[in-house]
């Protein structure tokens, strides 16, 4: 059935496009972020098994609505590892260390350069999309990220 949300159906395959990548990023994040949870090592383990264990809980709720939002704008979320891979800004892990600081360090600079990511499209989606929807959904997600980064950044000083 076709989409009839008020927007071009242009407008929302771009802006799907750009959601797309988003989702992968968000998955590829999320895996680095679980596989920190599961291999961290050090004196500060258990403090640090659990506080990636919150974000990795929180990075999955982002996912589901951001596939949930792709499917409302009429198109369809990728959902294979092969397509995240193809998809993404981010490098998968492949660190030497299994210290917390090494993986803060690493997950800290995939949610920057998430942040910056959204922070470029905001205004797309609102001005050049009319998609003042994604606009704001996109918002609320940049802040989510703020918040994780800052976690993070506030461990490493």
């Amino acid at each position: 059935m076709k989409t009839s949300i008020g927007t071009k159906t242009e407008n929302r395959a771009k802006v799907a496009e750009i959601l797309v990548k988003t989702l992968a990023d968000e998955f590829i994040l999320y895996t680095k972020t679980r596989k920190a949870h599961w291999n961290v090592e050090g004196q500060d383990f258990y403090n640090k098994h659990l506080f990636f264990e919150a974000q990795y809980q929180q990075l999955d709720e982002m996912i589901d609505q951001m596939a949930e939002r792709i499917r409302m704008l009429g198109h369809y979320a990728p959902a294979t590892l092969r397509e995240y891979l193809a998809l993404t800004h981010l490098s998968e892990s492949h660190l030497e260390a299994n210290d917390s600081l090494t993986y803060m360090r690493e997950l800290l600079s995939d949610h920057e350069s998430i942040i910056i990511h959204l922070r470029e499209n905001i205004e797309n989606f609102a001005v050049e999309f009319r998609d003042a929807g994604t606009s704001d959904y996109i918002t609320g997600l940049l802040e989510t990220h703020e918040k994780m980064a800052w976690m993070l950044r506030s461990h490493l000083k």
